[in-house]
């Protein structure tokens, strides 16, 4: 064999061998990982979620590849989002309440799990908690059921307070329905006056707290929405210093207070 023949022979082996070695390496499982909110705030949930993972044996970037998508509170993105998770034809969907009911809509073989304040039958996400049924699955905290609690404790600890007040996000319109429907019951056993306001955007929360200040109101529910929840240190802040009693279900909620 002449030596420029060789040298060809050598250089061709070497570009292809690590073509062959990556064509032969498996493809990882793909979990798309959807949420309303932004990811500010949601740090706690994704570290127990990647916590989970690791206890069940997974790691990203090792044996399974997760995607994230974050609709940073514009609701009307998550459509796009999951669209492109299910073209993708990823291994699972988890979101919370508003990317599920929109995954739930966008296919039915690709698994679900969710996380949600509320009750998933109640949501549409399943049929019943024990046999849920179909391609969706998950937890609920059941935050909604308790939501009341939060206005009676307000009203021990401001009992000469007559007007509270209802923080929920009109662009989720379910959750912000449960919300009002919820505290609404619970103020009138209690006699009280509830005022529901209204925030989707984060410029929206001065003229909240203005509002509280004019209603001269005892205490402020914050409603169970994923997009309080990516704001959580914002609004905490917002209640100091205005020195208004404030009750959110998360203890991170309390920490920039603390």
């Amino acid at each position: 064999m002449r030596r420029r023949d060789f040298i060809k022979v050598i250089a061709g082996a070497a570009v292809s061998s690590p073509l062959a070695a990556r064509a032969q390496q498996p493809v990882l499982p793909v979990i798309g990982f959807v949420n309303s909110a932004p990811r500010q705030g949601f740090e706690p949930q994704v570290a127990a979620f990647l916590k989970g993972l690791g206890e069940a044996g997974y790691v990203d970037g090792r044996n399974v590849t997760i995607e994230y998508r974050w609709a940073e509170g514009q609701y009307d993105r998550l459509p796009v989002m999951v669209a492109d998770l299910v073209q993708r034809q990823v291994a699972v969907i988890v979101a919370n309440t508003p990317g599920n009911l929109v995954a739930k809509a966008a296919t039915k073989s690709i698994p679900i799990v969710f996380t949600t304040a509320g009750d998933p039958v109640k949501l549409g996400l399943v049929a019943s908690l024990d046999r849920p049924g179909g391609n969706v699955t998950g937890a609920t905290q059941l935050n909604l059921e308790i939501i009341p609690k939060r206005l009676q404790l307000l009203h021990e600890l401001i009992p000469n307070a007559s007007v509270f007040a209802l923080l929920v996000n009109p662009a989720n319109p379910t959750l912000a329905e449960t919300n009002t429907k919820g505290l609404q019951a619970a103020a009138r056993d209690l006699g009280l006056e509830l005022q529901v306001l209204n925030a989707s955007t984060e410029g929206d929360f001065d003229a909240v707290f203005a509002k509280l200040v004019e209603l001269r109101a005892g205490g402020l529910v914050i409603g169970d929405d994923p997009f309080f929840v990516g704001h959580i240190k914002q609004l905490a802040a917002l209640s100091v210093r205005h020195g208004l009693p404030a009750a959110h279900d998360l203890r991170e909620f309390v920490a920039p207070a603390a």
